[in-house]
């Protein structure tokens, strides 16, 4: 029987890496165990499917992608970019702290890491350029900056993360705002200083009076509200994480009559770009259900575990081999379809372990982040890149001290639980 396992499990990796959509591919391992293992009846196949996507929990995908996907329609993006430049205007690099800054108020939002660097690849990158930034730095922080997007409230990784381990989703959204931060400030840190070495000028050298910060903060402040009610929400036990996705809803299309920047073609396109992306989410999960309850079968969780256990009797070692592991996973198969498949293995032996699950968590959607940006099939590279037309070779060279920025922050995810469960004992969790 292991051998069937073995031969499906390859079945499923061969065909990722030749870039089979991730959900045939994840179904056609499951199915290759099926047919030769006919003594389980072929309906469970589809039954797993089904449960897979049935979770109540999921349905928050769908929620914060449409909210997400609405805000863009309502002018708030150009709202919150005025309010980030008047926050960051006298810093070395301008525009490129700004862009950082919009990334992090934006991801509050959006959720989506792509959809975030899409967005600024066409809006913030020629004007970097504009202002005499290279074509290289300008896309390397645009999708560096990205990455803070899955790591904030109301992030699409937490919510996937959270249903397949059985976490508190409200406890993963309160602990990525402190990782979130954590590599919001080390990233504008590292930009000040490669921007004053380069000759970066700031956008400004005037203080800031109150009034140009009131007028800026003014017509950003309603959107900034929606993490905190969505936050807010969830601690004072008034919805739950999914109820919260369609309480955003709500609130976007009620800024787009505020603002009275939606059309009726923008909210048709809107809904249209929600069920396409939450399609591509939803077939991933369904298949993943599949193969999930292949490997419980096969008690394959159960086995690693004890064998981990056995073999490692560090949990620093562990947690460090973990890491390794990831970065090399996530530089070949995208974060979500990993997660659905590694979590049910790794999540137990962690618990195993004593590590706490939140700060668990967390290490594993920064690996994910991480991949999302790493050579040879960082998704996030070839986004901004095929927008902005920088060369893949360049940007690379350009992004190695944001990669070394990366690990460090890493480390300390890893091995220090203040950065990430550290503001939710602040919350009472």
């Amino acid at each position: 029987m292991n051998g069937v396992l073995a031969l499906a499990s390859i079945v499923m990796l061969v065909l990722l890496f030749l870039k089979v959509p991730v959900f045939v591919s994840v179904l056609g391992g499951a199915a290759v165990y099926f047919v030769m293992n006919p003594g389980v009846n072929s309906i469970v196949f589809a039954q797993q499917a089904i449960t897979g996507a049935e979770s109540i929990s999921l349905l928050a995908i769908p929620f914060f992608v449409c909210a997400g996907i609405m805000m863009n329609y309502t002018g708030v993006t150009a709202r919150i970019m005025g309010f980030c430049e008047v926050l960051t205007g006298r810093m070395y690099g301008g525009l490129a702290q700004v862009n950082v800054l919009l990334s992090t108020l934006m991801g509050g939002l959006s959720g989506s890491n792509l959809a975030d660097a899409a967005m600024e690849a066409k809006m913030l990158v020629p004007e970097m350029e504009k202002k005499g930034f290279s074509k290289e730095f300008s896309t390397v922080v645009t999708a560096a900056s990205a990455m803070i997007t899955p790591l904030i409230p109301p992030g699409i990784s937490m919510i996937l993360y959270g249903c397949i381990a059985n976490v508190s989703i409200g406890d993963l959204f309160i602990s990525g705002l402190g990782v979130g931060a954590l590599l919001c400030i080390t990233m504008m840190i590292l930009v000040r200083f490669v921007s004053k070495a380069r000759g970066y000028a700031p956008l400004r050298t005037t203080r800031v009076s109150g009034r140009e910060f009131g007028t800026a903060l003014k017509p950003a402040i309603l959107p900034l509200c929606l993490p905190i009610i969505i936050i807010g929400g969830i601690r004072l036990g008034l919805f739950t994480a999914t109820e919260a996705g369609a309480v955003a809803i709500v609130y976007s299309m009620l800024l787009g009559v505020v603002y009275r920047e939606m059309r009726w073609d923008d909210l048709k396109r809107g809904f249209k770009e929600t069920v396409c992306t939450t399609s591509s989410i939803m077939l991933i999960v369904a298949a993943a259900g599949v193969f999930s309850w292949v490997l419980t079968k096969e008690r394959i969780p159960q086995q690693l575990t004890e064998w981990i256990v056995a073999t490692i009797d560090n949990k620093y070692i562990f947690l460090l081999i973990v890491n390794i592991f990831l970065l090399i996973v996530g530089m070949f198969i995208e974060g979500n379809a990993s997660m659905i498949i590694l979590v049910p293995l790794l999540h137990p032996i962690a618990l195993a372990y004593g590590i706490n699950e939140i700060q668990f968590a967390m290490t594993y959607i920064f690996n994910n982040a991480i991949g999302a940006l790493s050579p040879p099939m960082g998704t996030l590279m070839f986004v901004t890149c095929g927008i902005t037309g920088c060369k893949t070779g360049k940007f690379i060279k350009e992004a190695v001290p944001f990669y070394l920025l990366l690990l460090v922050n890493l480390l300390l995810i890893t091995y220090v639980p203040a950065f990430s469960t550290g503001i939710l004992s602040l919350f009472g969790g």
